[in-house]
């Protein structure tokens, strides 16, 4: 019973310290002091980021100046043994203003020599906080700490090719992301806006928020990552962000360029649609509709994506390589403006819709929404408080993903006119038609 119920309460309690886990371990498993295995641990974790550090200094880099494998073992048994004599870390404050003060005055010996750099003794400061952390801190943080402090080292081709792609913009980006999900999402009540809008101010910023997250993720994707897609990881990402620019995107390029893999992308752009939906659902909470639309939109999933494999393998003879496209960022805060009033308009028109209508006026104006953005009307219909079955609300998210497929089609055909797009717009028809069928079921 001791055995059992001290395994129940480490699983009830993931979240404790390196020091509870490992005691758990020492004193159930191999009987060792909890203080030796800190020790070992700390030694090893050095004794690699030593390894790693010898080997970036001998893959053709200048000299840096600073430290061996031995050298960095040694600091990590400097910092652990200083914590561990006094663990409220007064000597581990010495012993980092000892090591700081040495460092700097290397640091101002290698400056006058015109061969300083910062990253040997960075990283000999990080190092002596290795036995420390494994003593206090919990054993993810330990190894999330390590394995960038490695990456760091073992990835400095990768990590300049990304610098030299890094575009001016970017952090302004990345800025506008964070305050979007981290400064105003919080702020945001959770108070329904309107008699007639059943959803709140949070549900909207949310649904903004998971949307924008999603086309940034896949902008990212197409923009630093696969430069030189060709057309089928252009209808993959970009059908995660919008597979009706996608669809856009791939029917301008056969007109222009020609190309026979454009209709198996085109496939596979409508594909990421039903993932992409499913996937909204789903994380915004909405499990029960996640859980409905599963059948439907996997049978679709699968069979757009065997059919995408299928004309593959018949074309990929026939292809030619692609050149890298720019990109249009999708994260603007005008476009997350406009999500939002169309998310709110979406809502109070499904309301006054259901209430003076019912279900035929939902299933016609699930129809008329297909024909342009889906998102945010799905969105403001599961996050509306709507008295209607569950099994209508399914096919209205069926109807609108199906006038998608439709308006998909009108567009691959009218912008292409081309043969090479035969097979995809007969596919998006059938995939209107099968989900009406569905839906009305």
């Amino acid at each position: 019973m001791g055995d059992a119920e001290g395994f129940r309460e480490c699983r009830l309690y993931p979240e404790t310290d390196l020091r509870t886990q490992v005691t758990f371990m020492s004193d159930h498993l191999s009987g060792l002091p909890p203080l030796l295995i800190h020790f070992v641990i700390t030694v090893a974790l050095s004794f690699l980021i030593g390894l790693e550090y010898h080997s970036y200094r001998r893959s053709g880099h200048r000299d840096l100046g600073f430290g061996t494998t031995r050298t960095f073992t040694l600091l990590g048994v400097f910092g652990f043994v200083l914590y561990a004599l006094a663990p409220r870390g007064h000597y581990l404050l010495l012993g980092l203003l000892v090591v700081g003060v040495l460092l700097v005055m290397f640091y101002r010996r290698r400056l006058r020599e015109q061969e300083a750099s910062l990253l040997g003794l960075l990283l000999a400061l990080l190092v002596f906080l290795v036995g420390p952390i494994t003593q206090v801190l919990p054993l993810w943080f330990l190894a999330v700490y390590v394995v960038i402090l490695i990456l760091m080292l073992g990835e400095q081709s990768g990590i300049r090719r990304l610098s030299e792609a890094f575009r001016s913009e970017e952090a302004l980006t990345f800025s506008k992301f964070l305050v979007m999900a981290g400064l105003v999402l919080p702020l945001l009540p959770d108070r329904q806006i309107a008699p007639m809008v059943t959803v709140t101010y949070e549900q909207v910023w949310m649904a903004v928020v998971v949307v924008s997250g999603i086309s940034y993720l896949s902008y990212l994707a197409q923009t630093y990552f696969f430069p030189n897609r060709g057309p089928l990881l252009t209808g993959v990402l970009g059908g995660l962000y919008s597979s009706t620019a996608a669809t856009v995107v791939l029917a301008r390029r056969v007109r222009e360029a020609g190309g026979a893999l454009v209709s198996p992308a085109l496939i596979l752009a409508t594909a990421m649609m039903y993932l992409r939906l499913w996937l909204l659902i789903l994380l915004l909470g909405h499990r029960g509709m996640a859980l409905a639309l599963a059948l439907p939109f996997g049978v679709f999933l699968l069979a757009s994506l065997a059919l995408a494999w299928f004309l593959y393998r018949r074309c990929a003879r026939d292809s030619e390589p692609v050149g890298p496209q720019r990109v249009r960022h999708p994260l603007e805060l005008s476009t997350a403006i406009l999500f939002a009033l169309l998310f709110v308009v979406f809502a109070g028109l499904t309301q006054y819709i259901v209430a003076r209508f019912g279900d035929q006026g939902l299933g016609l104006l699930a129809f008329l929404t297909g024909l342009s953005d889906i998102d945010p009307f799905i969105l403001s219909l599961l996050a509306g408080h709507f008295a209607l079955d569950h099994d209508v609300l399914v096919s209205a998210v069926l109807i609108a993903s199906g006038s998608n497929d439709l308006l998909k089609a009108l567009y691959a055909w009218g912008l292409a006119r081309d043969p090479a797009v035969r097979n995809a717009v007969l596919w998006l028809l059938l995939l209107f038609a099968f989900s009406i069928a569905w839906a009305l079921s």
